[in-house]
């Protein structure tokens, strides 16, 4: 319990980064300093670093000027301090419960910016299979070749899908940035682990086009689909479960 306590809080103030750097970075804006206000550009107040108490105690407006402020970063600041709380319950010791949230924060502000930039930059994904490297390291380093070939294999194989699709159908089918994350997901879950992070972001793929068709929006192959959030999603449910699909 005071693994989750503890990490959850930690994840509060991550997720305060995690929401800066998602909304600042494909903007090209300086990731240093305190958030100002979107309306008078006053900077937010030290105590309000964790915009989910400023943000309820000044009833989602801002404290100069009035103006509404956006539930987005008090929502992401939630996010990250559930997969906090999570990691912590289900960490059977401090460094694998610190391994858990860390892969979660990442996997958030990743899923994030692919979410509303369809954009996957290096500075982001090569971060990511670093960790998961290090991670293998230092949580099982017998297997950690299993990791290292893992990262590769994740690079190569979404790089030569990726080249294929363009070879048959003339155009791009999937991002650059796609088989550098898939290479850090295969860090964190081995070679093994992969065949279970494409099953996972397919299904998820699935029903997010099947939630469309019910909620009868248009669907056509021309749609462009954040496949980085569902490669989280799917890398997420493999790295907790170890499951290489759904039974």
């Amino acid at each position: 319990m005071t693994q989750a306590l503890v990490l959850g809080a930690l994840g509060l103030i991550v997720g305060n980064v995690i929401a800066r750097v998602s909304l600042r970075l494909p903007a090209d804006e300086d990731l240093r300093g305190r958030a100002p206000c979107r309306s008078c550009g006053a900077t937010l107040k030290l105590w309000s670093v964790v915009s989910v108490f400023s943000w309820v105690a000044r009833r989602g407006r801002c404290a100069d000027c009035g103006a509404r402020i956006s539930a987005r970063s008090p929502l992401v600041e939630l996010a990250a301090a559930g997969v906090g709380v999570w990691s912590g319950l289900l960490g059977q010791d401090w460094l694998s419960a610190a391994s858990t949230a860390l892969l979660g924060w990442q996997l958030v502000l990743i899923g994030i910016v692919d979410a509303e930039h369809f954009w996957l930059p290096d500075v982001l994904t090569m971060p990511l299979m670093v960790s998961g490297l290090g991670a293998a390291l230092l949580l099982d380093r017998s297997g950690a070749h299993h990791h290292l070939i893992g990262a590769a294999a994740g690079f190569a194989g979404l790089w030569l899908l990726a080249f294929a699709y363009r070879r048959v159908r003339g155009r791009q089918g999937l991002g650059g940035g796609d088989p550098i994350l898939f290479a850090g997901c295969g860090a964190w879950v081995g070679w093994q682990g992969l065949p279970g992070v494409l099953v996972w972001a397919c299904l998820a793929g699935l029903g997010l086009v099947l939630t469309r068709v019910l909620l009868r929006r248009t669907v056509s192959g021309a749609d462009r689909l954040p496949f980085g959030v569902f490669l989280a999603i799917g890398t997420w449910i493999v790295w907790l479960t170890g499951s290489v699909g759904p039974a």
